[in-house]
């Protein structure tokens, strides 16, 4: 039930002050809106597409993402839709893979099209002047649609057609100017294989949509990772210039502020829960949706996360929420048929949390390594 004291206000022009939401409301909307609050019963594909996608630049991690939101999820419940071709990993927000439902493969790739080129332009752009672009996706669809490639195979063969340039730079225009598809068994659990690509339209024996709608993304945007600011929806999808998409929703849409003053949009009907609701502990993979869309992560992430001192260019932490927000990180090691999880807590947590915390770390284990003959939890001291 959404706080009376947080009451939206329709997003119009109006000298009414729009009502505040703090850190912990915020907080709340969010775990719900990301499935976080209380695991869903929603199908494995119905979820995803509910999320818009999950980044899965990983081959499995993202497959704990899935388990911390989904009641009773197996590996095998996403693996068996990544072979059926009913999911695919692709290059989408921020450039980057994310696992996303065929029907909104085909439907935002071309929305993130200018995100994809941008990239490509600012660091493969002058080995790429004078290229053909319509020349070279041709070229690289005949190849990829004969037979899956990995970009290292595929830059050698373009690169016959276009000698003296560098093939690691054909292969990248090829993945910017055309969408490419990941397949299996790349991406599926307790499986590996090449990175190797083809084309999505192959793939999925369908067309890529014509006529991509950003208001239709900003929309499922907030129904996703709402209430949200315009900085927020850019940061998470990598477009520039949605204030204009925004201010067009507006009609549409209902305003609040944060703590800061920002305007925060959102949808009517979305949920809001009261700021006291009870949030359970959660295991996020490391690269978590929830802690990468959002330019003012302030919402999960906690100033003792930051103070961690973590490597900007090292491995990415696995990070546990205790009350909704980050409260320390974890790992599983295995050593032959034992499989431990660690949990290493920023602060020391009361007993209660702590205890919550190692049940469900349990139930990681049970679900992360599954095959292994013996599983230990260890909750290490604070700090």
């Amino acid at each position: 039930m959404a706080d009376p004291q947080t009451r939206p206000r329709a997003a119009q022009n109006t000298p009414v002050a729009a009502p505040v939401l703090g850190r912990r409301a915020l907080n709340r909307a969010t775990l719900e809106r990301q499935l976080l609050l209380g695991r869903s019963a929603m199908p494995v594909t119905e979820a995803v597409e509910h999320l818009v996608g999950m980044q899965a630049q990983t081959p499995h991690t993202w497959y704990v993402g899935l388990w911390s939101r989904l009641a009773g999820f197996r590996p095998e419940h996403a693996g068996d839709l990544l072979t059926g071709r009913r999911l695919v990993r692709i290059a989408m927000m921020r450039s980057t893979i994310h696992l996303v439902s065929a029907a909104d493969c085909l439907e935002l790739r071309p929305v993130v099209q200018p995100v994809m080129e941008r990239g490509l332009n600012g660091n493969f752009g002058r080995n790429l002047l004078g290229v053909d672009r319509e020349e070279l996706v041709a070229a690289g669809r005949a190849l990829v649609e004969e037979r899956p490639l990995t970009f290292g195979a595929l830059g050698t063969l373009l690169a016959e057609r276009w000698p003296g340039r560098h093939p690691g730079s054909l292969a990248q225009a090829m993945r910017a100017w055309a969408p490419l598809v990941q397949v299996p068994p790349r991406g599926v659990w307790g499986r590996s294989g090449p990175i190797a690509h083809t084309s999505a339209e192959s793939w999925l024996g369908a067309g890529i949509t014509r006529e991509p709608s950003p208001s239709r993304m900003v929309v499922r945007y907030l129904a996703a990772f709402g209430p949200a600011t315009v900085k927020d929806i850019q940061t998470w999808s990598g477009l520039t210039r949605l204030r204009e998409v925004v201010d067009q929703l507006r009609p549409e849409l209902v305003t609040f502020r944060d703590d800061e003053g920002r305007e925060l949009f959102d949808l009517p009907d979305a949920p809001r829960p009261d700021p006291a609701t009870p949030a359970p502990p959660r295991f996020l993979y490391d690269f978590d949706n929830l802690l990468l869309s959002h330019a003012d992560r302030s919402r999960v992430v906690t100033g003792d996360y930051h103070r961690q001192g973590y490597d900007p260019y090292g491995p990415i932490p696995q990070l546990v929420l205790v009350d909704g927000f980050t409260r320390g990180d974890w790992k599983i090691d295995r050593q032959r048929d034992a499989a431990t999880l660690t949990i290493r807590p920023y602060t020391r947590l009361p007993a209660p949390e702590a205890e919550a915390l190692a049940e469900e770390g349990a139930r990681l284990l049970r679900f992360a390594a599954a095959g292994a003959g013996t599983h230990e939890v260890r909750l290490l001291p604070a700090g």
